[in-house]
Order: structure tokens, then sequence, then C-alpha cells
């Protein structure tokens, strides 16, 4: 096992799932047709945003059902090295030019993470935010027991000593905390008959399918919104079939995330999703109508939606296409905090099915790039959260398609050197470039004259059939002269 992390400490592997698509989140029955035009496209939003519950769940009374993630002791496997996102993504290059242009690196920038929770770790520069928990109010939404929350945070806000190979986007930004959803805990069992079961309504999950649901995922959206923050991430997602309908957690969702923006002028960041056997790959023959529906990644106009690449700068194969998909990030082998309380160690592998994985999945792409947003946001103070999003998408390395974007990593690996420093058109109030056709730049096709061959083989064809005659005559003669 390769590992990355602090001299003299001891590496960690997790003792839980490296989440990415935490669904499907069921909703509500009641539906409506999705607009046209677009045949992806949601419709506009049409309900208020939810209240965001004071930062806590009321209506289900979930319970601790496993153990929260562990360190391994017997692991002394020292990690050093940098993980191969954050060379490839040049993160130190983009710190040293936010240090030298602001004195810090997303100093003063506060970034939500809803997710599991995130655990206290002396890697963070700031301590962490409890900003509400939906799951167990009494946490606040600092108790990570999936192992996910943190890892997510990490690749955030790390603030890891020099000679630690892994480092966090931006390491001078606060992490606020709002757990939305476990799987280490749920709903206890209601005997039969007793009119329990699951809860309707909102998107609420079914018994026995862990903790969070699209209506408390709104919630939480509001909650960090109205909290003041600068930047959300959401690595949790809803997946379903595509059906030309939106349900009503789905519109809560939808409201909660343009409230977010519009109105508290925050820059929202979603995992784009992973693939699974409930949550199929969209790679139908018109790629503008999904089979899989994701969101919160459909509600492309108020999301950057980020899947993965591995290290070969390909998409990652369990990375899901859409044509909602803004940009993409390192999603592969990952590095971060390790979740376990009581530690300074980092961990780059967990434990599924009793065998070691590396970390990894859109969840963990997402990161990266609302560290690089909390980046632009302190480097850039006067641009909104819309054009922050496009500053991003404007910089990113565009692939080779029509109007530099596909449906697998939208406009382009996130580029933050390029997202710190780049001349963006829009922003100076020029007109952007236009793609146009241009000449091949050869001179047109002269116009062949055929004469000359033609007549060289009139020539040549009748000089073969003078010789033909000839020999036909010579042969003849020969056969018919009388025998001496």
């Amino acid at each position: 096992m390769r590992t990355l992390g602090v001299p003299g400490r001891s590496a960690v592997v997790l003792l839980a799932g490296a989440l990415g698509v935490f669904g499907p989140l069921s909703a509500s029955a009641q539906e409506t047709p999705a607009t046209a035009g677009q045949p992806w496209a949601p419709p506009p939003v049409s309900v208020s945003p939810p209240g965001d519950g004071n930062g806590q769940q009321s209506d289900i009374p979930y319970q601790k059902s496993k153990e929260c993630v562990t360190r391994d002791l017997d692991n002394n496997i020292v990690l050093r090295e940098k993980p191969w996102g954050q060379q490839y993504l040049q993160i130190e290059q983009a710190q040293k030019l936010a240090v030298s242009a602001r004195g810090s690196a997303g100093g003063g920038m506060k970034v939500a993470v809803i997710d599991t929770g995130v655990t206290e770790h002396p890697y963070f520069r700031f301590p962490v935010q409890g900003g509400g928990d939906y799951v167990n109010a009494a946490n606040q939404g600092l108790e990570d027991c999936d192992g996910h929350g943190t890892e997510v945070a990490g690749i955030i806000a790390a603030n890891t000593p020099a000679d630690t190979g892994f480092k966090g986007v931006a390491p001078d930004a606060q992490i606020v905390s709002i757990r939305q959803s476990s799987q280490n805990y749920s709903q206890p069992s209601q005997p039969s008959g007793s009119g329990g079961g699951g809860q309707t309504g909102g998107g609420s999950r079914e018994q026995g399918q862990g903790a969070g649901n699209t209506h408390t995922l709104a919630q939480a959206v509001v909650r960090a919104a109205n909290l003041g923050v600068d930047v959300i991430n959401m690595s949790v997602d809803n997946c379903r079939p595509a059906d030309g309908t939106i349900n009503s957690g789905e519109r809560e969702l939808q409201a909660a995330i343009h409230y977010a923006v519009t109105v508290k002028d925050v820059v929202v960041v979603a995992a784009a999703g992973n693939t699974s056997e409930s949550c199929k790959q969209n790679n139908q023959p018109d790629p503008n109508r999904p089979q899989s529906i994701v969101s919160p990644p459909w509600f492309a106009d108020d999301v950057l939606s980020v899947a993965a690449i591995d290290e070969t700068g390909g998409v990652a194969s369990f990375s899901m296409n859409g044509p909602w998909v803004s940009v993409a990030a390192p999603g592969t082998k990952i590095t971060s905090l390790d979740p376990s309380k009581g530690t300074s160690a980092l961990a780059n592998q967990v434990v599924e099915d009793g065998k070691l994985q590396d970390i990894q999945g859109t969840s963990f792409a997402a990161p990266y790039v609302a560290g690089v947003a909390a980046l632009v946001r302190a480097q850039y103070p006067n641009l909104n959260a819309r054009q922050v999003m496009h500053r991003i998408e404007a910089t990113a390395q565009h692939p080779g398609a029509p109007g530099g974007r596909d449906n697998y990593i939208g406009f382009g690996v996130v580029n933050p050197v390029a997202a710190l420093t780049a001349i963006v058109p829009s922003e100076e109030g020029i007109t952007p470039a236009r793609a146009e056709q241009l000449p091949s730049g050869l001179p047109p096709a002269a116009h062949r004259n055929w004469t000359p061959a033609a007549v060289a083989l009139a020539g040549t064809g009748g000089g073969i059939l003078v010789l033909l005659i000839t020999l036909f005559v010579v042969h003849t003669i020969r056969r018919n002269r009388p025998a001496q």
C-alpha cells in the first residue's frame, strides 16, 4: 500500500466506504412535467425555498446502527508523497499566486461541507464550525461516523506541515460542517402493523437505508446560505431514472440552491455522481435525452457540477456523464485527512467488504473545485457567485468538442492557476471570441486537363491493336502454309 502522510505517524485505513452517490434518495410521488426546450432541462423554480429547520431534523428519530470509523493501529506506513491530483492541478503554484496577491490562500472564506459531518483535525487552520446536524442534532455536524465528510473537507482546506506532501486547496479557509446524511444511522424499526414505516414527502429514505433525504438536503443548503458561507460543497447526489418529471423533494432542492446563489451570493459546487446498478450511465444515443437524472447537478444554471478524471487524465470510468456537467477534477487515488477522532494522520485507502480499496469518486473531485472557488473569491472579492462560476468554467482546459464543452468533463478540467490569473472577457467588458469556420490554407484544386492523357491512352491502345492484328495475320499465314 502506498501512503502519504506525516513523518513519524502511522497511516490509516478507514473502515468506511468512499461514498459517491448516496442514493437513490426517494422523493414524494407528487410529480409535474418538466419544461420543453432542452429535453433534459428542469422546469423553472416554482416553489419557495424551505426553512432551514434551525439546522436540525425534527421529525425523524435516527439512531446509530454502525460504529464510527477508526484507525488501523497496526499499519505503520508513512504517507509523504504528493497526491497525483494535487500535482496535476498545480495546486501549490496556485497557492503561491494567491499568497502573493492577497497574503493568504483562501483567507476569510468560509466553505460549507454538506455531507456526513466533519471530525475536528489538527490540520485545519481554523476550528471547524458546526453549522447544523440533520442526523443527530446534538453533534452539530462535528461527528463523522462515515469518514466521508472529513475527507472532502480535507481536500478543500487541510493546512498540513511543510514536510507533508498532501495539501488542501485553500488551507486558509474555514470549514463549516453541516451533517445531512449518514449510512451509519437509520430509523428505529417499527413493529409490524404499528403504522410506522419510511416517511413520505420531501424525499425521505425508507427504513434501513440510512439517514438523509432530499428534503433535509434542501434545508441544509438554506442553512449554509443563511450562515453566510462563501462556497457550498455537496458531495451527495440523488440519482433516479429520467422520466420527464420533477418531484417535490427535487423542487425544494432546486429552490434552495437558487436561493443560495441569487439571494445569498454563494457559489454552489456538487459532485456529478457515480454510476452504479441503480444509477445507469448516460451513454444513450441522444446525449440530450439522459436516461438518469442526478441532482443537485441537474440544476445546472445554479450549480458547478464536477466530473472525475483519473491519473491518465481521462474521464474516470465511474464518473456520471450528462449535459449538466460543468468541469472536472481528479477523483481517483485520493489522499486526505483521517476522519477518526484523536488523530493527526492522513488516509488514502478504505476497507470495503473486507478489502483495501483506494479512495475515489466524484465526491472527491468536487472539493478540488470548491477549494478553487474559495481561492477565486478571495482573489476577486468584487465578483458575484455566478461570475466566479463562469471564471472557473472559462479558464478550464477545454475539451476538443464543439463549443469547448462535452457531456464528460463539461468545459474541461479545472485550472487553478488560470482561474487566478487569466483575463476573462466578460469581466473586462470585452465581447467574447466566437468560433469561426476558417479556410484550410491550401489553394483550391486546379482544373485538370485530361486531353493529353486521353491522346496518349488512345495512341497506346491503337498501337496494341495493330500489334494484335499483325500477330493474328502472321499466325494465320503460318498455319495455312503447306507442309514441305
